[in-house]
């Protein structure tokens, strides 16, 4: 197997954010090449500017600017905490769920951004210039996580082990700090706008209101347009009845399986993850590779 033909089958074989993380550590790479050897901002078109102006001519940057960075350490901290925050969530919740968080994360700092470069006075505003950085995302999974479920930990070098409600209230009240200084002002803007995509989606979903399903919609549409149309006819045969049983068995399978997973949250929130049993643990396991 050639390298390019083993790469691929790794890639193929991540799951979703995985993929993402391994994107944009390829695209800093080439940005990286580009830039070192040929003097070329290869990416221009994909940064997000702070002109509303530019940005109606690049719309598209609202959500592209996510897949950037302009440094190795901003790559690497943004992709270690995607990481562990991908870990945790995704074994609790749907996928699509927590990719609706991520890229609404990455949109609501964008917007915050924009918002603030036009219409805030430039004496109380310097964030002039572009956006770049999944930070807005990684934002609001770390806020989802702390509100969610406040009392979940990580264990952290194998040392000792942390709430993600305390993580979240140091990096918030850090980046709060850093804006009211002035540095990079911008950039933790788009921050908050993570933060606060995070906290509105998880105080809503505990109401039972997932506020990311019309995204989900959207999003799935636009991936169908790009997938090839199968030529095979599908042959259906008169089994009313059987197809009727079998729905409602699967409706009552998943209302069973939301309850279960419901209760193992709100433990979790109660008294942190390692309070689960072994069933418990295997269960959530089980559910986050469904």
């Amino acid at each position: 197997m050639s390298t390019i033909q083993d790469l691929k089958y790794k890639f193929n074989n991540l799951d979703v954010f995985g993929k993402i993380i391994a994107i944009n550590v390829v695209i800093f790479i080439i940005g990286l090449i580009f830039e070192a050897l040929l003097r070329i901002d290869l990416f221009t078109y994909f940064e997000l500017p702070s002109d509303i102006m530019d940005f109606l001519f690049q719309p598209w940057s609202l959500i592209t600017y996510g897949f950037l960075h302009n440094g190795i350490f901003h790559v690497i901290f943004n992709m270690l905490f995607l990481y562990y925050l991908s870990r945790v969530t995704t074994n609790l919740f749907r996928s699509k769920m927590i990719l609706n968080i991520y890229f609404l994360g990455i949109i609501c700092g964008g917007l915050a951004f924009l918002a603030f470069n036009n219409l805030m006075p430039a004496s109380f505003f310097s964030g002039k210039g572009i956006l770049v950085g999944a930070s807005a995302g990684v934002s609001a999974l770390l806020l989802f996580v702390a509100a969610y479920m406040p009392n979940s930990e990580i264990r952290l070098f194998n040392a000792f082990t942390v709430k993600w409600k305390h993580i979240a209230m140091v990096f918030v009240g850090f980046d709060l700090i850093k804006m009211l200084l002035g540095l990079n002002q911008g950039g933790y803007v788009a921050h908050f706008g993570g933060y606060f995509l995070g906290y509105i989606y998880a105080t809503q979903l505990t109401k039972g209101t997932d506020i990311g399903t019309g995204f989900e919609r959207m999003m799935d549409t636009v991936v169908s347009w790009f997938k090839p149309k199968s030529k095979l006819k599908t042959v259906h045969k008169n089994k009313t009845k059987s197809a009727t049983s079998r729905k409602t068995k699967n409706a009552s399978d998943t209302l069973s399986k939301q309850k279960k997973i419901d209760a193992i949250l709100d433990k979790i929130s109660k008294s942190g993850y390692e309070s689960l049993t072994a069933d418990e643990k295997a269960f959530l396991f089980k559910v986050g590779k469904d």
